[in-house]
């Protein structure tokens, strides 16, 4: 699927924020794909990786945010160990979860959740997850 860029849609505060909160230098990227193959979440998600950093290099917050690949990120840094540019997608990944959440926008209603999977969850797996979900 292409990406179509202008500049009317970049976002350039985006990509600035992800740069201060990640320290890393996205522009790197090469598009090589190592890293969505690498990915052990990639059955679980909509947009790869390499799509993803794509996206972000380009500032495309629209596409950005309909991608749950930043809320599946398992953060096991396979993706960082192979990355021949030794980006930290795992702490990118962070970075747009944070910038969504600093905005108030919840993933998860905790309200919403059903009692019986509030049961039987693990409280660490429940607070993990609220952590990573909700602002």
């Amino acid at each position: 699927m292409p990406i179509f860029a202008s500049k009317t849609e970049c976002d350039d505060q985006l990509r600035q924020r992800i740069k201060e909160i990640s320290g890393q230098e996205f522009q790197k990227c090469f598009q090589c794909g190592t890293c969505s193959g690498s990915c052990p979440m990639k059955e679980h998600i909509n947009v790869f990786p390499r799509r993803v950093m794509a996206l972000l290099q380009l500032g495309q917050k629209k596409a950005l945010e309909e991608a749950n690949t930043p809320w599946i990120c398992a953060a096991c840094h396979v993706c960082l160990v192979r990355c021949p540019r030794s980006i930290d997608i795992p702490r990118v990944m962070e970075a747009i979860r944070q910038v969504k959440l600093r905005e108030n926008l919840d993933q998860v209603d905790p309200r919403r959740i059903e009692k019986e999977k509030i049961a039987e969850l693990p409280q660490i797996a429940m607070v993990a997850g609220l952590r990573k979900f909700t602002s």
